[in-house]
């Protein structure tokens, strides 16, 4: 399982590209070694299809490079064409310092994996370096802009009176992610068994496969009641309900299937944008959760909890309490105040 180390988690804020159109140009020696990487990452490491996705998705970017360069056999890969495509990514995409690391634990694990299945002799990754990462952290909206974006869902102004209201699982949806945190894909992974009306809280499978129960709060579940009632109960019809094609899942969409990471990014960004905010992403949502927690007074270790990130110092870079909360409490706390 060493091989696994270093696994890159996957981009949720970048749009998956066609992979398929991907494949297609690589040669054969190239699919064949992607093919084989894949496998190993999916059964042996037991990743994640959101992980699963990044990697692909930076291996393609990696093998097509390559083949670009010259390379037809991926088995005479050495460090100055690594250190060129790494480069590159920076140079020419324009890619950020850490999407260049993702790019680069990826091409690490691959190396390692290539170098002890004897696919290549010596590891070429070993001279590559990881970039700085700059602390760029996702805007964070103010509760007045939370309440407006909230707010925005609403019937289209033509809509039809026997229409299936989907802004009602709109509404669900962005009322779910501020009050519990979650991830864009843990929304689409969300089943209908894992609400507890009761309780009002939700079970998330999270990162690493690992479980988490988060509370959301009534606007939330009630937001959630209406959407099953009004909503869902319209898109399980008995043909597809037969066919099983829900798959169990809470927030589906307008032809009855579990709703994708893509299309969450698109029912946050259309919505942000009826309430007049810009740059509002589902990571805005998650990041405005942590940081309004942490302005009220939570503990950092709750907020870890809730987050689910199994290390402190991610919640340290990815939440951040702004200067003017900073300075009441040292005025509040501190002799010298």
């Amino acid at each position: 399982m060493f091989l696994c180390a270093g696994a890159p988690t996957a981009d949720l804020t970048t749009v998956p590209s066609a992979e398929d159109a991907r494949v297609e140009r690589l040669n054969e020696a190239h699919q064949l070694l992607r093919r084989g990487f894949l496998i190993f990452l999916r059964v042996e490491c037991g990743l994640l299809p959101a992980t699963l996705e990044a990697y692909s998705r930076d291996l393609d970017h990696l093998l097509l490079d390559l083949q670009g360069a010259g390379l037809a056999d991926p088995s005479g890969i050495t460090p100055p064409l690594l250190i060129d495509h790494v480069r590159r990514l920076s140079r020419d995409r324009g890619y950020a310092p850490a999407t260049v690391s993702r790019h680069i634990a990826t091409i690490k694990v691959l190396c390692r994996w290539m170098h002890a299945t004897g696919r290549l002799g010596d590891n070429p990754a070993d001279f590559l370096d990881q970039p700085a990462k700059w602390k760029n952290l996702p805007g964070v909206l103010t509760p007045n802009q939370m309440r407006r974006l909230l707010a925005a869902p609403a019937p289209p102004p033509n809509a039809k009176p026997d229409a299936v209201p989907l802004w009602v699982r709109d509404k669900a949806i962005l009322e779910l992610m501020y009050a519990s945190g979650l991830r864009a894909s843990e929304v689409g992974a969300v089943g209908l068994s894992d609400v507890m009306e009761r309780h009002t809280i939700v079970r998330v499978l999270g990162k690493g496969d690992k479980h988490r129960l988060v509370p959301m709060g009534r606007p939330a579940m009630d937001a959630m009641s209406d959407y099953i009632r009004d909503c869902r109960s319209r898109l399980i019809t008995a043909e597809r309900a037969a066919e099983r094609r829900d798959k169990g899942r809470l927030f589906l969409t307008k032809s009855g299937r579990p709703i994708e990471r893509v299309r969450v990014w698109q029912i946050v960004t259309h919505w942000a944008k009826a309430a007049g905010l810009k740059d509002v992403h589902p990571h805005t949502l998650r990041h405005s959760f942590a940081t309004h927690l942490l302005m009220g007074g939570a503990d950092l270790r709750i907020v870890q909890t809730l987050l689910g990130h199994a290390d402190i110092t991610t919640t340290q870079i990815y939440t951040h309490v702004d200067r003017t909360q900073l300075n009441r409490v040292i005025k509040t706390m501190h002799p010298r105040g």
